[in-house]
Protein backbone atom coordinates (compact mmCIF):
# COMPACT_ATOMS: atom_id res chain seq x y z
CA UNK A 1 0.00 0.00 0.00
CA UNK A 2 3.13 2.36 0.88
CA UNK A 3 4.35 1.92 -2.37
CA UNK A 4 1.52 2.88 -4.34
CA UNK A 5 0.75 5.98 -2.12
CA UNK A 6 4.38 7.03 -2.71
CA UNK A 7 4.27 6.25 -6.54
CA UNK A 8 0.52 7.94 -6.91
CA UNK A 9 2.68 11.05 -4.75
CA UNK A 10 5.43 10.75 -6.93
CA UNK A 11 3.37 11.13 -10.66
CA UNK A 12 1.19 14.23 -8.89
CA UNK A 13 4.24 15.55 -7.92
CA UNK A 14 6.37 15.15 -11.33
CA UNK A 15 6.21 17.92 -13.71
CA UNK A 16 5.12 17.24 -17.13
CA UNK A 17 7.03 17.93 -20.37
CA UNK A 18 4.98 18.14 -23.25
CA UNK A 19 4.06 20.96 -26.01
CA UNK A 20 1.36 20.79 -28.83
CA UNK A 21 2.12 21.62 -32.11
CA UNK A 22 -0.66 21.73 -35.01
CA UNK A 23 -0.09 21.79 -38.97
CA UNK A 24 -3.07 23.06 -41.16
CA UNK A 25 -3.12 23.11 -44.35
CA UNK A 26 -5.25 26.11 -45.49
CA UNK A 27 -7.19 24.48 -48.73
CA UNK A 28 -6.29 25.94 -52.61
CA UNK A 29 -3.46 27.66 -50.98
CA UNK A 30 0.03 27.40 -50.28
CA UNK A 31 0.18 27.94 -47.12
CA UNK A 32 0.48 26.00 -44.11
CA UNK A 33 -0.99 27.23 -40.27
CA UNK A 34 0.66 26.24 -37.07
CA UNK A 35 0.14 26.32 -34.06
CA UNK A 36 2.52 25.85 -30.82
CA UNK A 37 1.77 25.77 -27.24
CA UNK A 38 4.31 24.97 -24.59
CA UNK A 39 5.15 25.77 -20.96
CA UNK A 40 6.98 28.86 -20.56
CA UNK A 41 9.42 28.03 -17.91
CA UNK A 42 10.28 24.62 -19.61
CA UNK A 43 11.20 27.39 -22.59
CA UNK A 44 13.25 29.54 -21.20
CA UNK A 45 15.48 26.77 -20.29
CA UNK A 46 15.63 25.05 -23.49
CA UNK A 47 16.16 28.05 -25.25
CA UNK A 48 19.23 28.92 -23.06
CA UNK A 49 20.35 25.45 -23.59
CA UNK A 50 20.27 26.08 -27.32
CA UNK A 51 22.98 28.45 -27.10
CA UNK A 52 20.51 31.73 -28.05
CA UNK A 53 20.82 34.88 -26.17
CA UNK A 54 18.81 35.26 -24.12
CA UNK A 55 16.55 38.67 -23.58
CA UNK A 56 18.01 40.29 -20.38
CA UNK A 57 14.55 40.66 -18.87
CA UNK A 58 12.54 37.25 -20.45
CA UNK A 59 11.88 35.90 -17.17
CA UNK A 60 9.55 39.23 -16.43
CA UNK A 61 8.02 39.13 -19.63
CA UNK A 62 4.31 39.49 -18.46
CA UNK A 63 2.64 38.97 -22.03
CA UNK A 64 5.05 38.96 -24.88
CA UNK A 65 8.90 37.78 -26.21
CA UNK A 66 10.60 39.36 -28.96
CA UNK A 67 9.48 37.96 -32.17
CA UNK A 68 12.51 38.09 -33.95
CA UNK A 69 14.01 35.72 -31.25
CA UNK A 70 10.91 33.49 -30.95
CA UNK A 71 11.40 33.19 -34.67
CA UNK A 72 15.11 32.15 -34.65
CA UNK A 73 14.34 29.25 -32.24
CA UNK A 74 11.18 27.61 -33.87
CA UNK A 75 13.46 28.20 -36.92
CA UNK A 76 16.46 25.83 -35.18
CA UNK A 77 13.43 23.47 -33.44
CA UNK A 78 10.82 22.86 -35.92
CA UNK A 79 11.24 22.04 -39.13
CA UNK A 80 8.87 21.67 -41.93
CA UNK A 81 9.41 19.86 -45.12
CA UNK A 82 7.18 19.55 -48.31
CA UNK A 83 7.74 17.13 -51.03
CA UNK A 84 11.68 17.21 -49.42
CA UNK A 85 12.08 21.01 -49.93
CA UNK A 86 12.31 22.73 -46.03
CA UNK A 87 10.07 25.75 -45.18
CA UNK A 88 10.79 28.40 -43.32
CA UNK A 89 7.74 29.76 -40.86
CA UNK A 90 7.17 33.28 -39.99
CA UNK A 91 5.66 34.02 -36.29
CA UNK A 92 2.26 35.77 -36.78
CA UNK A 93 1.17 36.09 -33.17
CA UNK A 94 2.22 35.00 -29.54
CA UNK A 95 0.50 34.99 -25.87
CA UNK A 96 1.91 34.12 -23.22
CA UNK A 97 -0.28 33.26 -19.64
CA UNK A 98 -0.65 31.31 -17.29
CA UNK A 99 2.63 30.41 -17.56
CA UNK A 100 2.27 28.81 -21.24
CA UNK A 101 3.51 30.33 -24.56
CA UNK A 102 1.42 29.96 -27.38
CA UNK A 103 2.17 30.74 -31.25
CA UNK A 104 0.63 30.62 -34.59
CA UNK A 105 3.10 30.88 -37.17
CA UNK A 106 2.77 30.82 -41.24
CA UNK A 107 4.58 28.78 -43.71
CA UNK A 108 4.27 29.09 -47.37
CA UNK A 109 4.64 25.89 -49.16
CA UNK A 110 3.32 23.78 -52.42
CA UNK A 111 -0.14 23.92 -53.60
CA UNK A 112 -0.63 19.91 -53.64
CA UNK A 113 1.89 17.87 -50.76
CA UNK A 114 2.47 14.75 -51.62
CA UNK A 115 4.88 13.88 -48.79
CA UNK A 116 5.18 15.86 -45.31
CA UNK A 117 8.24 15.85 -42.85
CA UNK A 118 8.02 17.03 -39.05
CA UNK A 119 10.90 17.50 -37.24
CA UNK A 120 10.56 18.59 -33.67
CA UNK A 121 13.55 19.25 -31.61
CA UNK A 122 11.99 21.61 -28.61
CA UNK A 123 13.12 20.48 -25.06
CA UNK A 124 14.49 17.20 -26.44
CA UNK A 125 17.62 17.96 -24.97
CA UNK A 126 16.41 19.45 -22.05
CA UNK A 127 14.09 16.31 -20.56
CA UNK A 128 14.45 12.66 -22.02
CA UNK A 129 10.75 11.95 -21.03
CA UNK A 130 9.74 15.22 -23.79
CA UNK A 131 6.34 14.24 -26.15
CA UNK A 132 6.34 16.55 -28.58
CA UNK A 133 2.58 15.64 -29.65
CA UNK A 134 2.00 16.94 -33.33
CA UNK A 135 -1.33 16.95 -35.23
CA UNK A 136 -1.01 17.14 -39.35
CA UNK A 137 -3.95 17.68 -41.31
CA UNK A 138 -3.62 18.07 -44.95
CA UNK A 139 -6.49 17.60 -47.63
CA UNK A 140 -8.40 14.39 -46.06
CA UNK A 141 -5.23 13.41 -44.41
CA UNK A 142 -5.38 13.61 -40.59
CA UNK A 143 -2.69 12.13 -38.09
CA UNK A 144 -1.47 12.62 -34.57
CA UNK A 145 2.13 11.49 -33.53
CA UNK A 146 4.04 11.77 -30.49
CA UNK A 147 8.03 13.15 -31.17
CA UNK A 148 9.92 12.31 -28.49
CA UNK A 149 14.35 12.35 -27.89
CA UNK A 150 14.53 8.65 -29.36
CA UNK A 151 12.35 9.80 -32.17
CA UNK A 152 12.44 13.60 -33.28
CA UNK A 153 11.07 13.18 -36.80
CA UNK A 154 7.93 11.66 -38.58
CA UNK A 155 7.50 11.65 -42.40
CA UNK A 156 3.86 10.97 -43.52
CA UNK A 157 3.04 10.11 -47.89
CA UNK A 158 -0.19 12.30 -48.26
CA UNK A 159 -1.28 10.30 -51.01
Amino acid sequence: MFKILALSIWFVLHPVHVTLTSIDHVTNTDSLKVFVRMYYDDFLLDYSLSGMEMPVDAKQLEDSFPADLMNNYLDKKVNIFINNKQLKGQLLNLKLEDNEISMNLLFRSDRNPKVITVKNLIMTELYSDQANMTIIRINTFEEGVMLTPIKTEETFKLN
